[in-house]
């Protein structure tokens, strides 16, 4: 049986769905400017894996990670820093803000996530995917 490099029972989906469920009040904030493609039509995920990581935000189509960091990552420098390192090889780019900023200052943050969107992605990962989709097999152009 071909296993892929991320075990699915590593305990990564409840986490994810955990983190959702349990959002803090400056996640909840933001999310709900980036859910349903409302900010400049981008679409985000939320608390999404990545390798052996959970990202708080994520749009894959500018390979953007936000991240919203409380009190928590005080004493979490080096495990943030070995984080943002994977997702750099991976080809994102990680934008972090604190809850504070989050909560007070909506409109900067939101203007610096904009900024980062209309950045060019990582050139070691191929652009996404531009065009006219192919038709089902069987139909045609008229």
């Amino acid at each position: 049986m071909n296993q892929s490099r991320y075990s699915i029972d590593d305990g990564s989906i409840a986490r994810s769905r955990r983190l959702r469920r349990d959002a803090t009040p400056a996640e909840q904030h933001l999310w709900a400017t980036l859910r349903g493609n409302r900010l400049a039509g981008y679409k985000f995920r939320r608390q999404q894996r990545l390798g052996h990581y959970i990202a708080d935000f994520v749009c894959q189509s500018a390979r953007l990670v936000i991240e919203v960091d409380g009190d928590s990552h005080a004493n979490t420098e080096a495990y943030d820093a070995r984080r943002t390192e994977f997702l750099t090889r991976e080809g994102y780019r990680v934008v972090r803000f604190t809850n504070s900023e989050v909560l007070n200052n909506r409109e900067g943050v939101l203007t610096e996530i904009l900024t980062r969107l209309g950045e060019t992605p990582s050139p070691s990962h191929s652009p996404a995917a531009s065009g006219a989709l192919p038709l089902p097999q069987g139909e045609r152009e008229i």
